[in-house]
């Protein structure tokens, strides 16, 4: 325990021991004596706020009974009649202070062996008592705390108030307020601002005291009844003195209480109608942006028009379908916060019983359920809209693919058709081949405007056509075909007046040479390249030097243009007539060979032959298969074939 604490308990303990009668009536004068200069200066509060001059002594002041009277008359808001207001004798005199104890009784106040004669003898015991009585009656009867009143009440609502400072501990009007720390927790209970609890010193009685009259009387209007020295200086203070005293700040903080009370119901009420008036102001705003926004809308989608593209036609609904996602649902959202924004409002307004609100003309919920109803169906046709204008441009595509697929085979069966029907001789029908072999490119062409419709439909989604049967592969394939076609009906003419025309090869040779050439001609255009001829002759038999290739292929370019089946078939003829001759090439397959009746396929790469030439060779020669499962190759056989025997 500090010090502090042990000395006050120290204290506390001396008061408990037996008092001697001296003692006793010391304490009695003392009381008395406080309790004289805390009545007087609580009744000359009265006085002098009423503009009255203040009392020195209550026995010589109030011995006449105008003091009285007028203190009566300030007690009880009333006027006591006419009075003697300066008498001169006692007979004056006990006529003025029967008449303010007339009024004391009559108000319900009981006075206890005391009358007029003394007060006007100067019976301070009786005064006293009788002040304490007022005191009781008009400052302390109407405290009320928790069911309790007067005594009870007060000293519960000190209590309370102080109960959150440790080194406070009110328990009486007497003791509990020695060191005037009950006092400074009072005040900053209330008023926080006016004093700093927490820096106090807790020792220092007089100092906490003094601060603490010093505050109440500045700025809480309390006005000092008592002495440091009447609490501070004394083992028992003065219990009716601090009872009154301290039921100032009582009142103080209670009427401070229900000023703010007051102000509080004030501004609470202000708040609430602020915030109504905002909600309300919220709430007319955000409706009618939500109407403008969902007319607007209305016109905006009445305005719009398609172009008739399938692109178009999509970016209407994707607009239209981020509109609900986005904007629609935001709708959603307003209107439900407007809907329960109007409901506070109203709820607001019907707690405090005030007068509902009407929102201005065309801003009621009612007027935004019939714009929303008008959203949605104006949402419904647009939706449709959009729909229809799909399944149209969708069709449109079916259709435009349709006719221009239909169209293209049409035009492609005819040429097959013609190429068909080519008859005649040979050099008109090659003129006539040639003919429709020039339209091919155009019509060619005229394929990629198909396969962009095709795009069209694959990029509108269209999978399905009713309206023909061909997709762009189709037709692209039968235009391989009938180039094909064209192709090998010019080189069948070619080959026939070739045929026609040489007279000193057999049909046998001639076939064996076309067989080759188309076998050497990769890419089907009736031409062979240099390494394709070379190639071509290895397999007949007929190997060169790379330098002698090429001036026999650039010869050929320069009589021919090309290597055509014509020059390869003179080719041919000028080599068999001028270097070799059946028994020539036998021997120099026998020679390949090494005097074998058979070939190998190691035979032919150790010869050099090109590779193309081989495989030729390998698919045109009779074979058989040797005991360790090598395939064996009769050119013997297969030149008997090809060549007469005569002349072998």
């Amino acid at each position: 325990m500090d010090s502090y604490h042990s000395n006050r308990a120290s204290w506390a303990a001396g008061l408990l021991s037996p008092l001697s009668p001296t003692t006793i009536e010391s304490l009695e004068a003392r009381s008395r004596d406080v309790q004289e200069r805390t009545f007087c200066k609580w009744l000359n509060t009265k006085l002098e706020a009423n503009g009255y001059p203040p009392m020195t002594s209550l026995v010589k002041d109030l011995s006449d009974g105008v003091r009285l009277i007028q203190l009566m008359e300030i007690m009880g808001d009333t006027s006591l009649g006419r009075y003697n207001k300066t008498p001169k004798m006692r007979i004056q005199k006990a006529e003025n202070v029967n008449k303010a104890l007339e009024f004391i009784t009559s108000r319900g106040v009981k006075l206890t062996n005391i009358g007029p004669e003394d007060i006007i003898d100067g019976n301070l015991k009786l005064i006293l008592g009788m002040i304490w009585t007022l005191i009781l009656r008009f400052t302390i009867a109407d405290i009320s705390e928790e069911g309790l009143s007067a005594k009870e009440g007060l000293l519960l609502w000190c209590q309370r108030k102080t109960e959150p400072y440790k080194e406070v501990d009110v328990q009486d009007f007497s003791l509990s307020w020695s060191d005037g720390l009950a006092l400074c927790a009072l005040i900053h209970c209330h008023r926080p601002d006016l004093i700093d609890y927490d820096k106090l010193d807790k020792t220092d009685r007089h100092g906490n005291t003094r601060l603490a009259f010093q505050i109440a009387q500045d700025h809480l209007g309390i006005p000092q009844l008592l002495e440091v020295a009447d609490l501070c200086d004394t083992q028992h203070p003065d219990e009716r003195s601090v009872m009154t005293y301290v039921a100032g700040y009582f009142h103080a903080f209670s009427s401070m209480e229900q000023t703010e009370t007051v102000s509080r119901r004030v501004e609470k009420f202000a708040e609430l109608m602020q915030s109504v008036w905002i909600s309300r102001n919220d709430y007319e705003r955000r409706v009618r942006e939500l109407l403008r926004s969902m007319s607007e809308m209305r016109t905006n989608w009445a305005a719009k028009s398609f172009v008739g593209t399938y692109a178009d036609a999509r970016q209407h609904a994707a607009s239209f379908q981020n509109y609900k996602q986005t904007t629609k649902r935001s709708w959603v959202t307003e209107k439900q916060d407007v809907t329960t924004l109007f409901g506070n409002v109203q709820t607001k307004l019907k707690t405090y019983g005030l007068r509902e609100y009407v929102p201005p003309a065309g801003l009621s919920l009612s007027d935004v359920d019939a714009a929303w109803n008008l959203l949605l169906k104006a949402e419904a046709e647009r939706s449709k809209a959009i729909n229809a204008e799909i399944r149209q441009i969708k069709e449109n595509l079916r259709r435009k693919f349709a006719d221009l697929a239909n169209d293209f085979e049409r035009r492609l069966r005819l040429i097959s058709s013609e190429l068909v029907s080519i008859e005649g001789p040979l050099e008109e029908q090659m003129e006539q081949v040639r003919e429709i072999q020039t339209r091919m490119p155009a019509l060619s062409d005229s394929l990629h405007v198909v396969a962009a419709a095709e795009d069209e439909c694959r990029d509108a989604n269209v999978d399905e056509n009713d309206y023909t049967v061909f997709t762009v592969e189709d037709l692209r394939f039968e235009v391989e075909l009938v180039s094909q076609s064209i192709t090998k009906k010019i080189a069948g003419c070619v080959i026939q007046i070739v045929s026609r025309n040489m007279t000193n090869l057999t049909p046998a040779q001639l076939e064996q040479f076309e067989s080759t050439f188309r076998y050497f001609d990769k890419d089907e255009s009736n031409t062979l390249n240099q390494s394709e001829m070379t190639a071509a002759l290895a397999s007949l038999g007929i190997v060169y030097s790379d330098e002698d290739m090429d001036l026999i292929y650039d010869q050929l370019m320069q009589d021919y243009g090309a290597v055509t089946f014509e020059a390869f078939i003179n080719l041919l003829v000028d080599i068999m007539e001028d270097q070799t001759s059946p028994a020539q090439l036998r021997e120099s397959f026998r020679g390949i060979a090494g005097d074998k009746p058979y070939v190998t396929e190691l035979d032919l790469r150790v010869a050099h032959l090109p590779a193309s030439a081989i495989e030729f060779l390998r698919q045109v020669m009779p074979s058989s298969t040797n005991d360790v499962g090598e395939p064996e190759y009769d050119y013997e056989r297969w030149l008997d074939e090809v060549f007469e025997q005569d002349g072998l």
